[in-house]
């Protein structure tokens, strides 16, 4: 591995029963160098465990003083961490650290500048949801034609990349809508994108999951919007 420090960013929204695991999962990959939690305003006992991170010097927990959205979160991650190359980390056991050599494997080789995470490449995952993996392959087949591009899965949650390269990019999204927003602008500023397959355990809303149809409705716009403007 080349000598670059990694920082994992943990956007958490009511995540009590996960949030422990998580942090678990990604120290156990032994590969980072900074973990960044941001809660985003959580009410239901988060807080409370992430109180035990006070003295651990690889955690560093942000308070949100309301809740602003995952967008939001993430973008509070970004400007707080400082490692050469940022891991973005879903809290809710979606996506496995497991799979962060593979991830990195491309930035460490020099042939991109950006990582997705593809749950559409044949990486194992648990098939459920099939509503949701159509509204996924619809919003990436609309990223590639505004954006004349190849994406298998734009919505992913595993985005990796350099500090540097996004620190002066304009990010302005609260929600959901980060994905779209996110892969607009540097597909718009030509960045070198390179997808590797991952493992998804997706889990069903009676267990929390919080993306909802509208969110749908509003990355359609974001894609239309941002293709157009900046």
């Amino acid at each position: 591995m080349l000598p670059m420090e990694i920082t994992s960013i943990i956007p958490v929204f009511n995540e009590r029963k996960t949030i422990e695991e998580i942090v678990h999962r990604v120290k156990a990959v032994n590969i980072v160098d900074e973990i960044i939690i941001v809660d985003d305003g959580s009410t239901d006992g988060t807080r409370e465990i992430l109180e035990k991170y006070k003295e651990d010097p690889l955690v560093k927990v942000i308070l949100h003083d309301r809740n602003r959205g995952k967008g939001a979160a993430v973008r509070t991650g970004i400007k707080s961490a400082t490692g050469e190359v940022l891991i973005i980390q879903d809290a809710d056991l979606e996506y496995d650290p497991r799979d962060y050599p593979t991830l990195l494997k491309p930035i460490e080789e020099g042939i991109a500048d950006v990582v997705y995470g593809s749950r559409f490449l044949g990486g194992a995952r648990r098939p459920i949801l099939y509503w949701n993996m159509v509204a996924n392959k619809i919003l990436t087949f609309l990223t590639n034609i505004l954006y004349n591009n190849i994406l298998s899965d734009m919505e992913t949650g595993y985005k990796v990349f350099f500090r540097e390269m996004v620190k002066d990019i304009p990010l302005r999204s609260h929600g959901f809508e980060f994905e779209p927003e996110f892969t607009a602008k540097i597909l718009k500023r030509h960045m070198r994108i390179f997808e590797v397959p991952i493992t998804f355990n997706p889990r069903e809303y009676s267990q929390g999951k919080k993306i909802k149809a509208w969110d749908g409705f509003i990355a359609v716009w974001t894609l239309i919007r941002y293709r157009f403007g900046d």
